[in-house]
């Protein structure tokens, strides 16, 4: 491998979303940068992958609404072509119950999160209360709270009573989509629009190339990596905040900025896809859509393109992704078909093709899909990292100021670092 050694005016760390939107604004600007990937390949918590069949499928991130500007707009220059996700015919919740049941059931779940939302993040009432502390509160039905708990781990990925009901507030008014999240996918998959902006950067864009150290110093930095050295003016690290709380930092960052990076945790995920020969749900009059109260975390939904190959995703969220994941690849199998057959029927469990992704303790995301806030006292945790160690810089979708936690978020949240980065090369 030829060792780097190289001088620029920005770099940046991690290839995802955030710092391949950061990385297409510098480049506009005409600003020199180097931007280091540990992967092999770029798209962070965005990836495809082959299935047993070797059809390309989005192993990570995957959906995307009209209500998504900036992703959308990238979609569209790209050239890519939207798949409409289908959602005709009866959604199926589990446990079983009657049709008019599940209704009341779910109108009642949402209307709990509509009374939570409702409540200021800043309000003194809830200062200090996780989301199930506050759950606990309500006098709701119990099989209401139960599809609330699932809707917000199965989203989120992580267990109700680490998350700060002020944290999910907060993320909640960020994401402003009127139209469901769920409403398209890319046929050329997600993972297709990260290569194609990495094609634009040419040999500023490098590979394998883990950083080790960040060292400050009197007008700039250095970072070390695997494959060389960098000296930068600026450094843009681009990554989720519980992985950057990783980086070793020489010296070390202001304590409160280390507190700050050092209060997030990743959540945990495992993504299923099963290929079939025919879309059977369909056949039945059914969306293909299932919500489980029991286990919690656990949903599913039709992912077929429109060339066929009929397809259920199912995703495993938070504490469940952490139980199942022990299970191993024959038992997973095992289980999550015997799931699928008590929700959809027989024909459920006759797929031709089972492939997943563990995301629960991924080596350079930490896991999936979005970082969360665990300490209900870190209510400047935010700021405080968006405010850096000049000459350093952070940037993620958690940070985002719209859609954390999405790709929507991400690139927002890396257009937003450079316009930063660029006041500071370049001051009025």
């Amino acid at each position: 491998m030829k060792r780097l050694t190289a001088r620029t005016d920005v770099a940046i760390v991690g290839a995802g979303f955030t710092g391949l939107s950061a990385a297409h604004e510098l480049s506009k600007a005409g600003i020199d940068f180097v931007l280091l990937e540990a992967r092999h390949r770029v798209g962070g918590r965005v990836e495809s992958q082959l299935n047993g069949l070797g059809e390309r499928i989005d192993s990570g991130a995957q959906f995307l609404c009209e209500d998504m500007p900036e992703l959308m707009a990238l979609v569209r220059a790209r050239g890519k072509t939207l798949v409409e996700t289908y959602a005709k015919g009866e959604f199926i919740a589990q446990p079983l119950t009657g049709a008019k049941q599940a209704e009341r059931i779910y109108h009642a779940s949402r209307s709990i999160r509509d009374r939570m939302n409702a409540i200021a993040p800043d309000d003194p009432a809830i200062a200090g209360l996780t989301v199930a502390a506050w759950l606990e509160r309500q006098n709701d039905p119990g099989e209401a709270k139960a599809a609330l708990r699932s809707m917000i781990e199965g989203l989120w990925c992580q267990a109700l009573e680490k998350l700060p009901l002020w944290h999910l507030i907060d993320n909640d008014r960020r994401i402003t989509n009127q139209v469901s999240e769920l409403q398209y996918f890319v046929h050329e998959t997600m993972q297709s629009l990260a290569d194609d902006l990495a094609g634009d950067l040419g040999d500023r864009l490098r590979l394998n190339a883990p950083v080790r150290t960040i060292g400050r110093r009197p007008g700039g930095v250095r970072l070390a990596s695997t494959m060389g050295s960098i000296t930068a003016r600026i450094a843009l690290i681009a990554m989720p905040p519980m992985m950057a709380s990783k980086l070793d930092f020489a010296p070390p960052l202001p304590a409160a900025l280390q507190t700050a990076l050092g209060v997030w945790q990743s959540g945990a995920v495992i993504k299923i896809q099963l290929r079939y020969a025919t879309a059977f749900w369909r056949a039945k009059g059914l969306s293909g859509m299932v919500m489980w109260r029991d286990p919690s975390a656990l949903f599913a939904c039709d992912a077929s393109k429109d060339d066929g190959h009929p397809t259920l995703v199912v995703f495993v969220g938070g504490p469940l992704a952490l139980r199942w994941r022990e299970l191993g690849d024959t038992a997973l199998r095992t289980e999550v078909a015997a799931r699928l057959q008590q929700a959809l029927g027989t024909d459920a469990g006759k797929f031709t093709d089972f492939s997943y992704r563990d995301w629960t303790d991924d080596r350079w995301s930490g896991g999936g899909y979005s970082d969360l806030i665990i300490d209900t006292s870190a209510t400047e945790a935010e700021q405080t990292i968006l405010v850096g160690a000049p000459p350093v810089y952070f940037a993620s979708s958690e940070l985002s100021p719209s859609f954390p936690g999405y790709v929507e978020g991400a690139i927002v949240a890396g257009r937003i670092a450079a316009q930063k980065i660029l006041s500071e090369l370049n001051p009025q």
